[in-house]
């Protein structure tokens, strides 16, 4: 998995934010903007390529006050 073709597809608006993704990020009081900035200078550090519906990975990033978020991102390969 690439970090860049999820940075394109935050970019590109091409999203599905899930109930559980929801949930926890209110659950940890962040917004989806410092979620996605944490990955626009993030980094992978874990993949999950058999994980189902679709590969994911753990992303390592900070928020706007550079505290660390750890994010989980999925894609579907035919939405490359």
């Amino acid at each position: 998995m690439d970090i860049q073709d999820i940075i394109s597809a935050i970019h590109e608006h091409r999203l599905r934010i899930t109930d559980h993704a929801d949930e926890e990020s209110q659950a940890d009081s962040l917004t989806f903007d410092e979620i996605f900035l944490s990955v626009l200078q993030g980094e992978i550090i874990e993949d999950y390529p058999t994980d189902k519906p679709y590969p994911s990975c753990l992303i390592y990033g900070n928020n706007f006050q550079d505290e660390p978020i750890h994010s989980i991102w999925a894609y579907s390969i035919e939405t490359q």
